[in-house]
């Protein structure tokens, strides 16, 4: 569960280059928290990422 459930944030693909410019796939996953938060006033467990939280889009409870 790499997506945030704010900002729909998710994985990224790409590829890794070596020296010799040979290319293998690569992922990037977001930093996602499995985090407790007020949603109109009652308690849920989100799955919520580092930026959101630190931007303040999310009231933890």
């Amino acid at each position: 569960m790499a997506k945030c459930d704010i900002c729909g944030k998710g994985v990224q693909f790409g590829n890794n280059v070596s020296h010799s410019h040979r290319r293998t796939n690569a992922i990037w996953k977001p930093n996602v928290k499995r985090v407790k938060c007020k949603v109109n006033g009652v308690a849920k467990r989100l799955h919520v990422c580092t930026s959101c939280l630190r931007s303040g889009k999310v009231e933890r409870a």
